[in-house]
């Protein structure tokens, strides 16, 4: 019988490792699409002054989607059953991503942001079903572990979107309008029909996949009512730290672009740039999932130790690789690589700090992001580029130890109302972001870097007082 639950544990968590790297590849390409859209939709030229505002539509509108269906898809999903939610979803992503090639050839951007909006939408009934039904697969002890190990697969495909986006896509149109006087907004926006039709392809063929595999259900207690949820305070002030945590970590990587641009770097190397973002993020989700686990404290060490050594090989990659002239170039920079690792041995023992302790870890990290983001504010470019790379270290346990801080003590038929109130909150990945590119439009990319550090001080309160359980 034990073996039967340990093989029906390892099945969800395979399947849920799969759709949590489906939904962070499509979130992240999105994002890294913001620079691009400015070229394919020639914003600069008829929008003067707004083009960062409205750039940043393109996350405002697909993180709006959780405000609009998060609650709306947690019903559902109680009903309909966590299968039938994510090929839902699935089906939603692929109609989102086909929708992009003829509003892209007709030059539309609102019909853009349309498609954008369907495929979030797709993504909300994913990320709603996912997370809790992880949370629920095993002890509540272990739930952020299962969570970190899940949003650390989230983190490679994070990494990988906007290394993709800026090498394959944003770095070719650039060229195409740089080497052709006659090249206009129409041949910039042919490199972003192509990727999404092949995203749509891949999502639809998962689709068919998905519905014939048989998995573990998730039964429990049928004589609560969901709606007792409604009186948990950890649900509400969790959902709100989801809102901060959100906003500051998808417009600190979004302004990531500006920031360097400012300062004279070119767009494409500065769009690649903030995959180093997005892989310290993958890595912190790494040792996440191993130092909240209940494994032994030498193998804790020694799977650490390999994450360290990856650590390494992605600061090296990712800082090396580049397209020149339509030809891959490998630029090797060690010490781009030396610099990551040192990050992540540093985010290691912050974590060790937190004593295996969920509330106490993103106490820690909280505080260290609002330090982080004050660097890059006062410091020169050179420096404070990598104060804000490193970022993406420290944000990421946030998201699995807030969410498993807000369902804490909740019963699993509880569980997909309250995944609905507190994905709603995801909603702050689009006020943040607006917030931010209409203080860059009017201000400066640095000033509006001082938005996030008042989204963390909020998730240091929630770490510290808001998550106890009363």
């Amino acid at each position: 019988m034990e073996q039967k639950t340990n093989s029906n544990l390892r099945l969800g968590m395979t399947f849920m490792a799969s759709i949590f790297f489906i939904f962070g590849f499509i979130t992240n390409f999105n994002i890294a699409m913001k620079d691009q859209v400015q070229l394919a939709f020639d914003l600069k030229t008829l929008y003067p002054g707004w083009e960062n505002f409205l750039s940043q539509l393109v996350n405002g509108v697909f993180f709006f989607a959780y405000a609009c269906f998060s609650f709306l898809c947690g019903s559902i999903i109680k009903k309909i059953g966590y299968k039938s939610g994510v090929i839902a979803g699935l089906v939603l992503v692929a109609v989102g991503s086909y929708m992009f090639f003829p509003a892209i050839s007709a030059l539309s951007y609102p019909l853009f942001l349309v498609a954008v909006f369907v495929m979030a939408t797709g993504v909300v009934f994913l990320q709603t079903a996912a997370n809790p039904y992880v949370a629920a697969l095993g002890p509540q002890e272990t739930a952020p572990a299962r969570l970190n190990l899940t949003q650390a697969l989230n983190g490679v495909a994070t990494t990988i979107a906007p290394f993709l986006a800026g090498i394959l896509v944003l770095a070719p149109a650039v060229l195409a309008l740089q080497n052709n006087p006659n090249a206009t907004a129409a041949d910039a926006a042919k490199f972003v029909q192509m990727p999404f039709v092949v995203i749509g392809t891949i999502v639809v063929l998962i689709a068919i996949g998905i519905a014939f595999i048989k998995l573990p259900e998730i039964r429990g207690d049928e004589t609560i009512s969901s709606k007792s949820v409604l009186r948990k305070p950890q649900v509400w002030l969790g959902a709100l730290g989801i809102f901060c945590y959100v906003g500051a970590e998808v417009g600190t990587a979004g302004q990531i672009a500006p920031y360097l641009k400012a300062d004279g770097t070119a767009l494409d190397v500065a769009v690649k740039l903030s995959a180093i973002y997005w892989g310290g993020a993958m890595i912190g989700r790494f040792f996440g999932s191993i130092l909240l686990s209940d494994l032994p404290s030498a193998k804790r060490y020694q799977y650490s130790a390999i994450v360290m050594i990856f650590a390494f090989f992605v600061g090296w990659f990712i800082t090396s690789a580049s397209m020149s002239n339509g030809q891959f170039v490998f630029e090797s920079k060690p010490e781009n690589g030396f610099i990551f690792l040192g990050i992540a041995i540093a985010n290691f023992f912050l974590m060790l700090l937190g004593k295996g302790k969920a509330n106490v870890a993103l106490g820690i990290f909280g505080t260290v992001n609002m330090l982080l983001i004050l660097a890059a504010f006062m410091l020169p470019a050179t420096i404070g580029m990598w104060c804000l790379l490193s970022i993406g270290f420290f944000n990421s346990i946030m998201f699995p130890n807030i969410f498993s801080l807000g369902v804490n003590d909740l019963d699993p038929s509880e569980m997909p109302l309250a995944s609905g109130i507190i994905n709603t909150l995801i909603v702050g990945g689009a006020i943040v972001p607006l917030l931010m590119g209409a203080l860059t439009d009017s201000f400066s990319a640095r000033g509006a870097l001082l938005i996030p550090v008042a989204c963390y001080a909020y998730i240091v309160f929630f770490a510290l007082k808001g998550s106890k359980i009363r």
